[in-house]
């Protein structure tokens, strides 16, 4: 019986199952790179806003908080959306015929909301809480860039799951005092920035982080100045309070606060971004990457 294929088939046949290996290896690596890339994540994208909102010059210029704006940056889910009174406490009196700022005017006249664009976006089944990394000790720029720097806000990072693990499976790495959560040009310790913190610890009720005192300062230097971030606080006496009402007053004032010597205050030494993670990952009490195992941590 005559065979049917030749044999340059068993070559064509092996080179075929080859051929389909590349092209499915190449278009998985084309789909892996595509959904990292700024197409998908618009990372670096600037967003067309109704108003060219600059957080450069609003922050480095004028020198405004994170907090005069999104005001519930540390209590809430969400660092929310300045509402348009906000933006009307300063330009009813300044730029106030300003083309730029029409939609802002139109917005008080009528009453409706900016259509702000969000260009930190994350899918609705991700739950985040904004004010849990805030109160830990996440610094603005380590999720959203020097915004202090940009005249349009873009997003530095690509918001994705795999960023995120990065930041839980080591949180050391991007732990910083809270005092500087809201500091941009905050730079991790070396040896020639040297950070000392000290651990004083905190009634109940109060988060594990304000229990933590930090300074850029030698405390060899100024004792007095460094002990007084424990001093309790003590309301100054008035003409019209008596002295028994008076202590009575400075009683309750006090009594959250424990009086801490200078001896009392044992500050340590920090010339490393790893050494002072790991004491602060101790201090405000994170917990560890295997207590974060269940997926409704995250997805709800």
């Amino acid at each position: 019986m005559p065979q049917i294929f030749d044999r340059s088939s068993n070559a064509l046949a092996r080179m075929s199952l080859v051929l389909t290996g590349l092209i499915v290896i190449a278009l998985g690596i084309t789909l892996d790179q595509l959904q990292r890339s700024p197409w998908v994540t618009r990372q670096g994208q600037r967003a067309e806003q109704p108003v060219p909102f600059s957080h450069k010059h609003h922050v480095q210029g004028l020198g405004l908080q994170c907090q005069y704006c999104h005001t519930t940056v540390e209590k809430s889910s969400y660092a929310g959306i300045p509402p348009t009174r906000t933006c009307i406490n300063c330009h009813a009196q300044i730029w106030t015929n300003a083309q730029l700022l029409k939609p802002v005017r139109d917005s008080w006249a009528t009453g409706e909301s900016i259509p702000w664009i969000k260009v930190h976006d994350l899918p609705d089944f991700v739950y985040f809480n904004h004010s849990i990394h805030v109160n830990k000790g996440i610094g603005c720029a380590s999720c959203h860039g020097r915004v202090d720097q940009m005249p349009l806000m873009y997003a530095q990072n690509t918001l994705q799951m795999e960023w995120c693990l990065d930041c839980h499976r080591n949180p050391a790495k991007n732990l910083r005092p809270t005092g500087e959560v809201y500091n941009m040009a905050w730079e991790s310790p070396a040896e020639d920035r040297p950070v000392w913190c000290s651990a004083t610890g905190t009634p109940d009720g109060v988060p594990t982080a304000q229990g933590v005192n930090c300074t850029t300062k030698d405390p060899s230097t100024n004792p007095q100045q460094i002990a007084s971030l424990n001093a309790p606080v003590v309301a100054p006496k008035a003409a019209l309070v008596s002295d028994t009402g008076m202590a009575a007053l400075e009683s309750t004032i006090s009594t959250p606060f424990t009086t801490l010597s200078q001896s009392s205050v044992s500050y340590h030494k920090f010339t490393s971004q790893d050494e002072l993670g790991h004491f602060l990952l101790n201090q405000y009490k994170i917990r560890p990457p295997s207590d974060l195992a269940s997926c409704e941590v995250c997805h709800r």
